[in-house]
C-alpha cells in the first residue's frame, strides 16, 4: 500500500477514535475576535492583516458568519497576551 493510502487509513482511524471519545483532543477555549480586537485597541483594518487576512473574511469572524479554526484561535490568543510580539514577529524586516 502507498505511503498515502497508509496516511489516510491512520487519519480515519483517529477520526473514528475521537468520534467514539477515546483518545487525545485538543479543545481550545472559545475566542471573540471583537472582544480581542477591542481589548488591544485595533481597528478591523488594522486587526485583518495581523491575522493575515482580508478584511471582509476578519468581519465574518465577528459577525458570525465565518468559523474561526483552531490555529487562528491560537494566534487570536498570542494577539490577546502580547500584540506587539506579533507585530514584531510578521511585520519587523529581518
Amino acid at each position: 500500500m502507498s505511503t498515502f493510502g497508509e496516511e489516510l487509513i491512520q487519519s480515519l482511524n483517529e477520526a473514528l477514535a475521537h468520534a467514539k471519545g477515546e483518545g487525545p483532543a485538543v479543545i481550545h477555549a472559545s475566542v471573540t475576535p471583537r472582544k480581542v480586537r477591542q481589548q488591544v485597541k485595533l481597528t478591523q483594518a488594522q486587526m485583518a492583516p495581523l491575522l493575515g487576512m482580508s478584511l471582509s473574511g476578519y468581519r465574518k469572524w465577528e459577525q458570525g458568519t465565518r468559523q474561526i479554526s483552531g490555529p487562528a484561535a491560537a494566534l487570536l490568543r498570542v494577539i490577546e497576551k502580547e500584540p506587539e510580539a506579533v507585530r514584531r514577529a510578521l511585520f519587523s524586516p529581518e
